[in-house]
């Protein structure tokens, strides 16, 4: 397409899944593909653009091409293009209708695009999960508030009698990496094993692209992933934080959530390899806790004070036995899950750490990091309800909801998480560690809350 960089270089930078912004990146577009509509009212084009900065990024954007401005759709505008007196109107392809009905078809019938410049290969193939049906869509719009992906909501019918179904939600990646990201790996495999507690999986699109890193200069990876979309319902975050501030007992809930997250951690452990946690895993994660507690120092001078009992914790951990290590889900915390009338608790978002290399976010890790993960997250209720009110007194909601949690994970997984207590305390005090940084740089007035988290975690482990 003519002058597509020049329509690209500003606005790119503007969207809120570029990495890039203040960077000066200069864009090259390395490849891409063209989709079919039913109507052939838009031409969709699906582009692999690099962003060359310091850390060059590969994105993937969607576009499409009308030969008239379309009604509600301006703010999707990327710009127009004159060619021989002829204004073509492009827009965001995720925002158009013709756009992203376009990438769910190419989900739903499993068809394959060719690389729209010639180039051998597959640019891109639908995957339809088993016993999905081929449905119509009849309406599409893009959830706001996303950061680093685009996520579409369609409306569906009955392919043949026109009977509504169940909402999708269709994450299309903006950030391409090479290999599997976990969120499709793992969400697809826990469908396969027939799990309720994660959204029943749609399917995926793969593609391929040019890399001149990789031996065979293609990389390959997930272009968009498509599942079941929960609508109107809250995720456990603002329940918990409402059953804490009005003194509503929560145990019930946050043992069924132990439950639930029991039951992934078993499935993945079934569908997926492990591994044993040998001697040298066992070195390499505490010495990676040692490091984070150093650079946490560096950040929050009053952490210093913790170094002989945190060094006996990570000396006591080295010589424990540890869990196999599994496939996890690697960012849990309560916004990772939503409460669903009649079904309960519902786990959501595998790709684990945003800012790890997709290559780390797919190896085997241990359970334990996801259960101190949400942990930490009762913590946080507490203390956000304590920030908006001095006078609340949630401390013991926690400890309840703390305890329930792991009586409930115990129960369904047969793991005694108190078997070393260490062991557990050592991973919430390095998500603890994390959370201090974090606060120092960004919410100073929050920085009591995983302060007094690592006190309290740091005099227990070092006293068992």
């Amino acid at each position: 397409m003519p002058n597509l960089l020049d329509l690209l270089t500003p606005w790119m930078p503007a969207q809120r899944w570029f990495a890039g912004k203040g960077a000066g990146s200069t864009l090259e577009r390395i490849g891409g593909f063209r989709l079919a509509t039913a109507s052939g009212e838009a031409r969709v084009g699906v582009h692999f653009v690099l962003a060359h900065s310091a850390q060059p990024l590969l994105y993937q954007v969607p576009l499409t091409e009308r030969d008239a401005p379309v009604d509600g759709l301006a703010h999707a505008l990327v710009g127009t293009i004159e060619t021989d007196g002829h204004t073509t109107w492009v827009y965001d392809g995720t925002h158009d209708p013709a756009g992203a009905e376009a990438i769910l078809r190419l989900v739903l019938d499993e068809s394959t695009a060719l690389p729209d410049d010639g180039a051998p290969g597959i640019a891109a193939r639908g995957h339809r999960a088993p016993g999905v049906p081929v449905s119509r869509v009849v309406g599409s719009r893009v959830l706001s508030g996303e950061q680093s992906n685009t996520s579409i909501i369609f409306d569906v019918a009955d392919d043949d009698d026109g009977t509504p179904g169940e909402p999708v939600i269709c994450k299309v990646f903006r950030s391409l990496h090479h290999g599997d990201n976990p969120d499709v790996t793992l969400l697809s495999a826990l469908g396969v094993a027939g799990s309720t507690v994660v959204p029943r999986s749609i399917g995926h699109i793969t593609g391929e692209w040019r890399d001149s890193a990789r031996p065979t200069g293609i990389a390959h990876g997930h272009l968009a992933f498509a599942q079941e979309f929960l609508p109107g319902v809250e995720d456990a975050w603002r329940v918990a934080v409402s059953a804490a501030a009005a003194g509503d007992d929560f145990a019930t809930r946050a043992r069924a959530l132990g439950e639930a997250t029991a039951d992934v951690h078993v499935a993945l452990a079934r569908a997926l390899p492990t591994h044993e946690t040998g001697a040298a895993e066992i070195a390499g994660v505490v010495s990676s806790m040692r490091s984070r507690f150093d650079q946490a120092v560096e950040e929050v001078p009053a952490l210093a004070e913790h170094r002989d009992a945190l060094e006996s914790v990570y000396s006591r951990i080295s010589a424990s036995a540890w869990p196999p290590m599994q496939r996890i889900h690697g960012d849990y915390h309560l916004g990772q899950v939503l409460s669903v009338p009649e079904r309960g608790w519902v786990i959501l978002d595998f790709e684990g750490e945003p800012l790890r290399p997709m290559h780390e976010r797919s190896v085997e890790d241990s359970p334990l990091r996801d259960v101190a993960g949400m942990l930490r997250s009762f913590d946080y209720v507490a203390g956000s309800v304590s920030m908006s009110d001095p006078a609340a007194s949630p401390k013991g909601w926690a400890a309840d909801a703390r305890a329930s949690f792991v009586e409930g994970y115990a129960a369904r997984s047969g793991r005694d998480l108190l078997a070393d207590r260490a062991l557990l305390d050592a991973f919430e005090i390095d998500k603890a560690l994390y959370e201090a940084v974090y606060e120092a740089r960004n919410r100073p007035s929050w920085l009591p809350i995983p302060l007094g988290a690592i006190g309290r975690l740091v005099d227990r482990a070092s006293r068992a």
